[in-house]
């Protein structure tokens, strides 16, 4: 089984782009997701050390018009798909290794106000709070609770 879960950040704005397939025009989305991890120890110091991983992620058909409708850089994201190693040649000449994510189930995780997602998305109505009438429960004071 080949299926990685990641939770990082968009380190640019998604780019939408269409493919012509024998069924017509697919849509893919492609977007760069860095996860951070801390390290112990790593300075001289003993200090924690923030690293970053890079993952180069492609979103196809809707999953890929809602990512780059709803996306921006910084947004707080997870992605679960599989995983696959790609080697490139660099402009320096060197050998270079990226990893690249299938995006099958992608998630925003940062809050709706963190400012990260577009306007569209912070429109959304939200639902009313429940109250003791239209939840189907009855309000009990906090000084009757047991404890």
């Amino acid at each position: 089984m080949n299926k990685l879960t990641i939770i990082g950040n968009l380190t640019r704005d998604p780019e939408l782009r269409s493919v012509n397939t024998v069924n017509g025009p697919v849509s893919v989305c492609d977007f760069t997701v860095a996860v951070n991890s801390r390290r112990r120890g790593q300075n001289n110091n003993g200090q924690q050390q923030d690293d970053a991983q890079f993952f180069r992620c492609t979103a196809w058909r809707g999953l890929a018009d809602v990512v780059s409708k709803y996306a921006t850089k910084g947004t707080k994201v997870c992605v679960v798909g599989p995983v696959s190693a790609r080697t490139y040649q660099a402009n320096d000449g060197s050998t270079r290794v990226s990893l690249e994510v299938t995006v099958e189930d992608f998630e925003f995780t940062g809050s709706r106000n963190s400012g990260a997602a577009t306007e569209d998305y912070n429109s959304a109505p939200a639902a009313p709070a429940p109250t003791a009438q239209n939840s189907g429960f009855t309000a009990v004071e906090s000084d009757e609770l047991p404890f």
